[in-house]
């Protein structure tokens, strides 16, 4: 990749994308999302990953939005801005769209497009110490439809509006409490946990794991939109592999299933 500020792991089944920009608080730079695509492709494309997590290096953010010195040179031009906001869109799109479960690992600042980000993937754990907010409204900015509906489908009306309008910070327990984050846990607690988490969603069948991700998308679809023939197909899919049948096999042997997404 063109640059040392975005990092890719994987440890068995579970693909680890890092934003390793700690002196900005992992701010992120046009060439880290593009870098930031490049390690979603391998993830995506790689058969043996069955969970994305996505973290912030340093401690003290996941991420806290738009590098600004970029966004100033980058977002000047009408023609380039658009470009920029067309990669990012794309990004959050993919997550949303992945057959692949997206959990963001947040500890410290998530702000703007950081929040945005974290709200693309479908689940969130945070630290105790760990703050949320989306500052458009302090710097002038426009927040777009999709970002908005993604915060609405997550949130209800009523929480996005509060967060949109006031440009507040939450903390932790409230994150927890409008239903932002799944989890909250003491710092020292939340990598062991989060680690143990993918591990077992990744034990789990991943055609029930994909179904299940990909009906509820269409759930939350207005009804004219919904696809019911590709929620079928994906049922039918899940009762016709051979991992319902290992499944059946290992309750019946009171075994540890092992699933090959077949």
């Amino acid at each position: 990749m063109a640059t040392d500020k975005m990092l890719a792991e994987k440890s068995g089944a579970v693909g680890r994308m890092i934003f390793n920009n700690p002196q900005r608080h992992n701010a992120i730079s046009l060439e880290m999302w593009i870098a930031c695509e490049t390690i979603l492709d391998d993830f995506l494309g790689d058969d043996a990953i069955r969970v994305i997590l996505m973290s912030g290096a340093g401690g003290k953010a996941f991420v806290s939005g738009a590098d600004i010195s970029d966004l100033d040179r980058r977002r000047s031009d009408a023609d380039v801005a658009a470009e920029y906001n067309a990669r990012i869109k794309a990004i959050y799109q993919r997550l949303n769209q992945s057959a692949k479960p997206t959990i963001a690992v947040i500890d410290g600042y998530c702000l703007g497009g950081g929040l945005a980000l974290a709200v693309a993937c479908d689940l969130r754990f945070c630290s105790e110490k760990s703050r949320f907010g989306l500052p458009a409204a302090r710097l002038g900015l426009g927040y777009p439809f999709d970002g908005t509906k993604r915060l609405v489908d997550t949130l209800g009306p009523g929480a996005a509006k509060d967060i949109i309008f006031s440009a507040r910070q939450l903390d932790a327990g409230e994150a927890f409490t409008i239903g932002l984050v799944q989890k909250v846990l003491p710092e020292q607690d939340l990598e062991p946990f989060v680690n143990d988490y993918a591990r077992s969603i990744a034990r789990n069948a991943p055609l029930t794991v994909k179904a299940t991700k990909l009906i509820i998308g269409e759930v939350l679809k207005d009804p004219g939109e919904r696809d019911l023939a590709l929620c079928q197909r994906l049922l039918d899919d899940c009762f016709a592999s051979s991992d319902y049948a290992e499944g059946r096999r290992a309750f019946a042997e009171k075994r540890e299933p092992e699933f090959k997404g077949q």
